[in-house]
């Protein structure tokens, strides 16, 4: 509530949180107080490098058969293998 009653009483912009926003342009949006009509609340979206994602999965999967393969000879010299 401070936090409100603070940006009220500023009478100012706060990114994210509020705009002081022209009578005309209420007027304008048909006197609808959404606030999503005026803040952009929404938070950047994080961009993905698809190809370089896509390339540590296939050193992870190359990692991971790697390892298996050393846990299979290992299994197999115990005689739990084929």
């Amino acid at each position: 509530m401070a936090k409100i009653a603070r940006t009220f009483r500023e009478y100012r912009d706060v990114e994210k949180y509020a705009r002081v926003v022209p009578v005309a342009e209420v007027e304008k949006n048909e006197w609808n107080l959404n606030i999503s009509r005026y803040v952009d609340t929404a938070e950047a979206e994080v961009k993905v490098d698809v190809a370089a994602a896509v390339r540590r999965l296939r050193d992870l999967e190359r990692e991971r058969g790697e390892a298996e393969a050393k846990m299979n000879a290992y299994l197999k010299e115990l005689g739990y293998g084929d």
